[in-house]
């Protein structure tokens, strides 16, 4: 079924509406058609007359709660939509190996931005041996952390441990693949690790391994007392990267530096070698995937601006990782990339958000949510719709513009579930004044964006 006949069997007007649209639509046959033979620049001002025109008619004829009514999704949809994108979503695996306390939490947090508490929260069990957390929710991840919880037991039987992820990872997913190797600078106890990861790289030669060395810090001369420019120039750094390199040089693809911490143990930056790491994953991951993760990371330092609240700080990197999966869909043609998908994508977001703030919503009464805090944008998102039929730049302008949007909304989220936390009851103003100001800072962001363009 097509968007244009999900959106008639859905409205139902009354009888005075209802005489209104059929002399706006006779109005709208009026409107110039473009000549097959005119020029592109031609269709292109049509097509930006007619969106004008149908935008500014659908506001003045239609009720803010009817026009609402239009993109509102069941929980059903929602589910059977999500379960779409997740098809074409740039999806990356990563399957941390590495010793309890060898920094795999840490990578979480480089990658993601979240904090040490969310990201200890977000693990769950897997299978016996392993746990797994996806980013930025189960519905929609960017990033899929598989971790191995068993490794540096000596009661653990490091076969059995290879056999469950060889198990885990003979399920196709199509899904990109990657192993990440954590090692701590000082420990040359690695014979365990070693077997695990050249059994694995034997079964599965096509996924790719980096082997990232952490905790620099730790054998940084006395006198030293933060990082220095990367990457450091110490003695004993060199040495024990050129040691780990021996033991695990002909089974890992790539070898890393890097020195996650947490903030209050005083080194700056906090991900020290995080540029360095994310080009080594995007050296090994496809096309599609390294974008994915360059745009999740690009946008760190703008997202990690300290506000002196936690949880919209944390909101932030949830709401940047949706923002790209909005623009992602957008930006393609898919026959289900309809506003339908961008209210499920939304629904999702704010679900996620009520989390963090300690509020669980259901997906229907998220749709909702996002309806009341939208208000007016309804009328920019049908906009946003039929620009994608102008030739050559309509899909760079949706895209844009679903992330700017997506942004905006997740910002006037935080404000809402914020008041909610507090104990006040939200301003409908205020939170509307956010997301203005929001979308237009994020449109002008978005708009110079290297991946949309």
């Amino acid at each position: 079924m097509t968007e244009n006949q999900d959106v008639q069997s859905e409205r139902q007007p009354d009888s005075a509406s209802e005489s209104t649209s059929n002399s706006d639509v006779s109005s709208n046959s009026k409107e110039p058609k473009p000549n097959p033979d005119s020029s592109t620049a031609s269709f292109r001002n049509w097509a930006l007359r007619t969106w004008n025109s149908t935008s500014s008619r659908l506001k003045n004829v239609l009720p803010l709660n009817q026009f609402s009514r239009w993109f509102q999704v069941s929980e059903s949809e929602i589910a059977d939509i999500l379960a779409k994108v997740r098809q074409e979503l740039p999806t990356t695996e990563a399957l941390l190996i590495g010793k309890p306390q060898a920094g795999k939490s840490s990578v979480v947090r480089g990658l993601t931005g979240v904090s040490a508490e969310i990201v200890g929260q977000g693990f769950r069990p897997h299978t016996q041996n392993t746990e797994r957390y996806a980013y930025p929710s189960d519905d929609l991840p960017l990033l899929i952390f598989t971790d191995t919880v068993g490794l540096g037991d000596i009661n653990q039987d490091t076969q059995g441990l290879v056999d469950e992820l060889v198990g885990d990872l003979q399920q196709t997913t199509g899904r990109a693949r990657i192993f990440i190797l954590t090692v701590k600078i000082n420990d040359f106890a690695v014979n365990g690790l070693l077997q695990i990861v050249e059994a694995l790289r034997k079964k599965y030669p096509e996924i790719p391994c980096l082997l990232a060395i952490t905790c620099a810090h730790e054998i940084y001369p006395g006198s030293v007392d933060n990082h220095p420019d990367y990457p450091p120039h110490y003695e004993s750094i060199e040495r024990a990267i050129a040691e780990l390199n021996r033991s695990f040089g002909k089974t890992v693809d790539r070898t890393i530096l890097i020195d996650f911490t947490l903030e209050e143990d005083g080194y700056t930056p906090v991900f020290y070698g995080l540029d360095a790491f994310r080009d080594a994953l995007a050296d090994l991951l496809p096309e599609a995937e390294a974008r994915a993760i360059y745009e999740l990371l690009n946008e760190q330092e703008d997202a990690s601006n300290r506000l002196g609240n936690l949880y919209r700080d944390v909101g932030r990197r949830y709401i940047l990782a949706f923002s790209t999966i909005a623009a992602t869909l957008a930006a393609v043609p898919l026959p289900f990339a309809t506003m339908p998908v961008l209210t499920a994508l939304q629904a999702s977001m704010v679900g996620v958000l009520g989390s963090l703030y300690g509020q669980t919503i259901s997906p229907s009464q998220a749709g909702g949510l996002v309806s009341a805090i939208a208000g007016g944008f309804m009328a920019q998102a049908v906009g946003r719709e039929l620009i994608k039929f102008i030739p050559g730049f309509g899909s760079v302008i949706a895209a844009s513009w679903a992330a700017a949007y997506t942004w905006a909304l997740g910002e006037a989220a935080c404000v809402y579930f914020g008041d909610l936390m507090g104990g006040k009851k939200p301003d409908p103003e205020r939170i509307q004044a956010v997301m203005q100001e929001a979308f237009a800072e994020a449109r002008e962001r978005f708009k110079n964006h290297p991946n949309f363009k």
